[in-house]
């Protein structure tokens, strides 16, 4: 058994039994982690999206979805409780699988960050043009694109404490809008006009992509488990506390969408159209800017989880070593960071935000499945040691393999140029493996000399 297995006692805060990283994270920041994650741009084109594909059935296929998405929640529940080190689904599927399937998915997972970061960015322009139309194009989009990147990248540099705060403050202020629009509701809403929107194409496999899009992003939550007090206890507290809320919260969106619009595919804003056309021009540029801040917390957390990711790769050998630097003074994995978003900073700059969302959404089917596959090795190898007090998904394996279907199925909906970009990033991946540093025995220390060579 590795020893990125259960550590010394995490009750304390400050210690470094995550391997230099401050455990100063509590329960109810990780389940506002969660939702920062999760409750992004999606909810805002949801309603919109998902009744083009389903017309008024998009009301319970919302709740479908959020079910499918709760099987893979389950799993990681059980195999984030084994563990209190950072690296998430790639160190599940290293424990469980050896060196190079935990890399593979390590590596997609990474990919899949670097791309949401690119996405998102794009999309806080595209949303930041209804309210400043020179963010749209030209060098206002540049500004609107490089500065608040690089603004939470500062953020989550100077220390996980502040990457955190920022994530509470965001996902305050983004569902408070999301309870006005749902509040509105009671007062404005027609049922009837639910069963009189116009019935959508019946594209299937698009509207379980564009679904899963709008439910992922919890699997982040678990990569900073070194900066977590009690992750093995916590982490699955947060991660069904979460799928419960915004299962619900998509559910409510999406009946007051459909029952305030006479046509929601045909709008572009549906949930700010829906609120203007309620409670007047304020009301709707208040859930225009919910949008805005939504995405922009949703890029807080993607900068703030995704050098994680990276950090544990580099301390087992992948890529430079200074990958795994953390910062003297703020014990942030700082060379990470400033990678991530040094990379990502030029597909938001060329890219759209609906391609590098898609390319995002493939890339992570990879973390899904790893993690899946690996709970039931994980139960038989590590149950009856140090996981013996891990928390287990009720029906042995029914649940893994339920859920693995599942993201078979919604790999089988991807377009075949998307699947052989994956592929191709898995090939890339097995080279980068291939030059392997020898994994150092302690991690890198502040301080410490590092090189800069694979």
């Amino acid at each position: 058994m590795s020893e990125s297995n259960s550590g010394p006692d995490l009750e304390s805060t400050g210690s470094n039994a995550g391997g230099g990283l401050q455990r100063i994270v509590s329960r109810w920041q990780i389940v506002a982690l969660a939702l920062n994650d999760v409750v992004g741009s999606g909810i805002y084109l949801l309603p919109a999206a998902a009744a083009a594909f389903l017309g008024p059935q998009s009301v319970w296929a919302v709740l479908v979805a959020g079910g499918a998405v709760f099987l893979v929640v389950l799993c990681f529940a059980e195999a984030s409780s084994y563990f209190d080190q950072p690296g998430g689904a790639y160190l599940y599927a290293r424990e469980a699988f050896g060196d190079f399937i935990g890399f593979e998915v390590g590596w997609m997972t990474w990919l899949t960050r670097v791309a949401s970061v690119g996405s998102l960015a794009a999309g806080f322009a595209q949303a930041l043009a209804y309210l400043w139309p020179g963010a749209g194009s030209g060098w206002g989009r540049v500004v609107a694109v490089v500065v608040p990147t690089l603004g939470l990248l500062w953020l989550n540099l100077i220390g996980i404490r502040s990457g955190v705060r920022t994530a509470v403050v965001l996902v305050v202020s983004k569902l408070v809008p999301l309870g006005v629009f749902v509040g509105l509701g009671f007062w404005f809403a027609n049922a009837d006009r639910v069963a009189s929107q116009p019935a959508g194409n019946g594209d299937l496999g698009a509207a379980a992509l564009l679904l899963l899009y709008a439910y992922a992003g919890f699997e982040n939550t678990t990569a900073p488990a070194g900066e977590y007090k009690n992750p093995r206890r916590d982490l699955p507290y947060a991660l069904l506390l979460h799928i419960g809320l915004i299962t619900a919260l998509y559910f409510a969106v999406q009946w007051v969408a459909l029952a305030m619009l006479d046509n929601a595919a045909a709008s572009e804003t549906p949930l700010a159209d829906a609120a203007r056309q309620a409670a007047g021009p304020v009301a709707g540029l208040l859930l225009t800017v919910g949008a805005t801040l939504s995405i922009l917390g949703t890029q807080s957390n993607t900068i703030l989880i995704g050098p994680r990711y990276l950090l544990a790769l580099a301390r087992d050998g992948y890529g430079p070593r200074f990958l795994a630097h953390l910062h003297p003074r703020f014990r942030t994995p700082d060379a990470a960071i400033v990678l991530q978003v040094a990379i990502a900073l030029p597909l938001a700059l060329t890219g759209t935000f609906v391609g590098l969302a898609t390319l995002s959404v493939v890339a992570r089917l990879a973390t899904y499945f790893g993690t899946i596959a690996a709970v039931p090795v994980l139960r038989r190898k590590l149950g009856r040691q140090d996981g013996a007090d891990a928390w287990k998904i009720p029906g042995g394996p029914l649940v893994p393999i339920a859920a693995g279907l599942v993201t078979l199925a919604l790999a089988a909906s991807a377009e075949p140029k998307h699947l052989i970009s994956a592929g191709v990033a898995l090939v890339v991946g097995a080279v980068v493996y291939r030059f392997r540093r020898p994994r150092p025995a302690e991690p890198v220390e502040p301080g410490e000399p590092v090189e800069t060579s694979t």
